[in-house]
């Protein structure tokens, strides 16, 4: 039997952008991507500290160093630039490899959401 399981997370980072003619997605910096484990393409759900929202869409990569973290296409109405969220990525494993399994969290500085 596979669970799915918590595997990485970007705990709050400042919304740079919200496109919302775009075809969907979330850009983030692709340091953060890196340093967070997340693949881009990969499923991530997205929590909006200001409102609650509740957001599931896929990752691409914006630009390096950059701070990038731009909501795009239906998302964007669902943040405004200044917001705070939590990116969240899970992952499928064993109940057995759970037990050992170790997440990825990256906690960006909030103002600039570059890794300090």
């Amino acid at each position: 039997m596979l669970i799915q399981v918590f595997k990485s997370k970007i705990h709050r980072i400042k919304v740079t952008g919200a496109e919302l003619n775009y075809i969907g997605s979330i850009t983030l910096d692709p340091i953060l991507i890196d340093a967070a484990g997340i693949t881009v393409g990969e499923r991530v759900q997205i929590v909006n500290i200001n409102n609650g929202e509740r957001i599931e869409t896929y990752v691409i990569k914006g630009e390096k160093g950059s701070g990038d973290c731009i909501l795009n296409g239906p998302a964007a109405r669902r943040v405004a630039k200044g917001d705070l969220v939590i990116i969240i990525g899970y992952a499928y494993m064993t109940p057995e490899e759970a037990e050992v399994f170790q997440p990825k969290i990256v906690f960006p500085n909030e103002e600039t959401n570059l890794l300090e």
